[in-house]
């Protein structure tokens, strides 16, 4: 093969000689380890997936011989995510899309609906993993995407696709394939009921990344759902990063400004229980309403309900709440939101959260231009955050014309507080 698969130009391979096939044992040689030191680390270079959000997920791109899983619900837009990344990759080579669960009519449907060039993907509909190699080994593609895990089989696993054996058989021999060829391999997954990638969990052992796709309720401001990209392992970056995108008629956009898609403009001041966190994901700094309530326990005991930010962490600023402020929250039922459906892990919202729990307690609305962010200690103390001077940045450009937060670090421009009681100071001088 005199053309390079992936940049396109001719004569440019190398020769080398292909070691023979030796074993262990008596009078065959052992194959030769290598010095770390001598391994060229160029050779794992990144191709720019054509989608910025993607990008930034991955960790700056799709790594050569990697292998991508990405779960999500059914009709989230994996496919769609997916073909658009088929269609946009940055690279000459051929990507390969093979469906198990489509068929060649319905994918170039999709194509044409979201508008995309489609000259450079060949694609194979079937899931036996014979003629799939057979493919593989003919077209030579760059990129390879497999829709999905669950339909692949083989009969010397069986003849039942999606069982345990079927799934870790042909994944495994896919993952070796894009290993041994210069590709990239990105898998599909299904998930189940309680939103973990169905199937034997060696396959997230065997694959480089792990991405979830999730989904949030529809917001009328916006042209249509959100979407949210995680990874929830990634070892060629950093599983704190979030990629956010709207889906609308022409496909999946990517969202640059997540403050405007998360912040609820109002005119006039806010209700009692919200309050606007400056928090940090992965690098982007951007901005979140926290929406508390706190109404009487019905119950023996107080519940916490909350879905976009860990119950438990809840339950532990309640109670720092309630033991530095002196404000009764064990005999409440206490429910927290965020606009927008962003499920935020970060420490930086903790100050936000205590400010919202008082608001709501009290009844005293916060003002309306403040930003807040902080972690706290059990002994309400408000400690340090990463980026504060880029989170300042961020609320300043918005408009906020206060921050509240730790004392001020990286030239930041803050209130700076160090205990919980001085914040609520802070937040209601009067």
């Amino acid at each position: 093969m005199g053309r390079c698969p992936e940049c396109g130009e001719w004569n440019t391979f190398t020769e080398t000689q292909a070691a023979p096939k030796t074993g262990i044992g008596p009078g065959k040689e052992a194959v030769q380890s290598v010095p770390l030191s001598s391994v060229d680390s160029s050779e794992m270079a990144r191709i720019g997936s054509g989608m910025p959000e993607l990008d930034r997920v991955l960790g700056g791109g799709i790594m050569k011989r990697g292998t991508i899983l990405v779960g999500g619900e059914p009709g989230i837009g994996k496919s769609t995510l997916l073909l658009e990344t088929a269609a946009k990759a940055l690279t000459k080579g051929r990507v390969l899309y093979v469906s198990g669960e489509e068929s060649p009519g319905q994918i170039k449907m999709r194509a044409d609906r979201l508008g995309l060039d489609t000259g450079r993907i060949e694609l194979f509909c079937s899931g036996r993993l014979e003629q799939i190699e057979a493919t593989l080994n003919r077209v030579r593609p760059v990129i390879v995407i497999v829709d999905s895990a669950q339909t692949l089989w083989t009969e010397e696993a069986g003849l039942v696709p999606g069982t345990v054996n079927q799934m870790k058989y042909c994944c495994f021999e896919l993952v070796n394939w894009v290993k041994e060829h210069d590709a990239a391999l990105f898998l599909v997954a299904h998930v189940t009921k309680e939103g973990v990638i169905s199937g034997p969990k060696m396959i997230e052992h065997m694959v480089d990344t792990v991405l979830y796709f999730e989904q949030t309720a529809s917001d009328s401001s916006m042209a249509g759902d959100s979407r949210f990209l995680r990874a929830a392992k990634n070892r060629f970056g950093s599983v704190d990063e979030i990629g956010i995108f709207t889906m609308g008629e022409n496909g999946l956009v990517p969202v640059e400004d997540p403050s405007q898609l998360f912040l609820v403009r109002r005119e006039g001041a806010l209700p009692a229980g919200v309050a606007v966190a400056a928090v940090l994901e992965g690098t982007r700094s951007f901005l979140v309403e926290i929406q508390t309530l706190t109404i009487p326990a019905k119950g023996a005991m107080s519940r916490v309900y909350s879905d976009r930010i860990d119950s438990g962490r809840v339950s532990r600023v309640a109670a720092t709440v309630e033991k530095a402020l002196q404000l009764r929250l064990s005999d409440q039922d206490i429910f927290v939101n965020i606009a927008g459906g962003v499920r935020i892990n970060e420490v930086g919202i903790e100050l936000a959260l205590a400010a919202a729990l008082y608001s709501a307690r009290t009844g005293l609305p916060l003002p309306s231009n403040t930003a807040i962010t902080g972690e706290l200690s059990l002994a309400a103390e408000v400690r340090p955050v990463r980026r504060l001077a880029s989170r300042v940045k961020t609320a300043s450009s918005l408009g906020f014309t206060h921050f509240v937060g730790p004392a001020g670090e990286d030239g930041a421009q803050t209130a700076g507080v160090k205990t919980l009681t001085e914040a609520v100071r802070r937040l209601y001088p009067k």
